[in-house]
């Protein structure tokens, strides 16, 4: 027992010297700056060294959360990543074991005390031509019957505004869905057969039609009554279907699919989310029309 007291307070006492001072983080700020480029992203590791986040250029978007060393991060072309390697189980092999694929280093690192900064292009970037979630507010939403009786959900200027129970409408919101904090458009399911669509016009052709989302915070687990959500992507115009996705009860996380449309004039997408039981269905995804990997911003 004296042993293991002793192994703790040596453990502690050396514990300050593997933490960042200001001035690291200073200087690795400075270096951003010099350097940053539209579009870039930094990403923390560990994920949680949260720190950093009071010093790095707002410009910048910075990820960090449980599973982000796997995450695509396909909006940025490059990233940035912010390491402190000296801390207890920052484990960096297993860190670049699951960041390294499709990635290629730039240059030498640029080392900051106990703060390492390294840059890395992107080989999983696919650049953005429409976001759902960035053109909602020239939507037009409405609840869908089966029999096709619309009812219109009008624009406050913030969010478009379903009649009915006030957690029925759609606006951009942040969410996390299991430990991802995630920019997603709220589209709660109205319940029954009755669909909350959300029409956007100009998606343009030539491109990955992209659904991602999920149930957000701890509401997929542990309530075997409930139904599972859909949500889809259908062409306004012919009524094909081009996406549907089957959230099921009791998966946490985001469920993606994808569906290419061939080249031609910009369609207009009707977005959409139904269950049966909407209790405790708190749906948030987006859609986004990707350009193809590794292509020009």
């Amino acid at each position: 027992m004296v042993l293991v007291a002793l192994l703790c307070l040596l453990f502690y006492a050396r514990l300050p010297g593997r933490f960042a001072s200001e001035a690291d983080y200073r200087a690795v700020s400075e270096r951003l700056r010099a350097e940053l480029r539209p579009g870039d992203a930094v990403l923390l590791f560990p994920w949680w060294t949260e720190r950093a986040r009071l010093y790095l250029p707002p410009e910048a978007p910075v990820y960090g959360y449980f599973g982000s060393d796997r995450a695509d991060l396909n909006a940025h072309p490059r990233i940035w990543v912010l390491g402190e390697p000296q801390l207890p189980n920052a484990d960096e092999s297993d860190f670049l074991k699951a960041f390294q694929p499709y990635r290629v280093a730039v240059g030498q690192p640029f080392h900051a005390g106990n703060l390492t900064l390294a840059l890395y292009t992107n080989g999983r970037y696919r650049p953005h031509r429409f976001v759902a979630s960035e053109s909602y507010a020239s939507a037009r939403v409405y609840l869908e019957s089966p029999d096709g009786t619309r009812r219109p959900c009008p624009f406050d200027g913030r969010v478009h505004r379903c009649p009915g129970p006030p957690h029925l409408y759609v606006a951009p919101e942040w969410h996390e869905i299991y430990y991802e904090p995630r920019h997603c458009l709220w589209m709660h399911p109205p319940g029954g057969k009755d669909r909350l669509v959300a029409e956007f016009d100009n998606v343009p052709g030539g491109t990955g039609l992209r659904i991602e989302g999920g149930i957000i915070f701890e509401y997929p687990y542990g309530r075997p009554h409930l139904s599972t959500i859909h949500m889809g992507v259908d062409d306004a115009r012919s009524g094909e279907r081009l996406l549907d996705v089957v959230v099921p009860q009791g998966v946490p996380g985001v469920q993606i699919a994808e569906h290419a449309l061939p080249p031609g004039e910009p369609r207009t997408v009707k977005i959409w989310s139904q269950a049966d039981n909407a209790e405790l269905r708190q749906l948030c995804l987006d859609v986004f029309a990707l350009g193809p990997a590794g292509g020009n911003p």
